[in-house]
């Protein structure tokens, strides 16, 4: 299981991508409804470490399961 970058909710701070042992985060294109910046988790490449989750301060953005209706992972 790994977890998931709500999309709608993400406000591009970043601070996932740098934490992330295994790289798997990466920025969507586009910007998201909000108007800001998202980023998206490669579930293939998680590892269920959880430290995307502790590092951000976006509440909501980021939750401790693999929701793909809940993120846009570009194809």
């Amino acid at each position: 299981m790994s977890h998931t970058i709500v999309t709608h909710t993400c406000e591009g701070v970043a601070d996932c991508v740098e934490a992330c042992p295994v790289a798997c985060i990466h920025e969507g294109p586009g910007k998201n409804k909000k108007g800001t910046p998202w980023y998206w988790i490669d579930f293939s490449t998680c590892i269920d470490c959880g430290i995307c989750l502790q590092v951000c301060p976006v509440e909501g953005a980021i939750v401790d399961e693999e929701r793909p209706d809940l993120q846009d992972t570009p194809a």
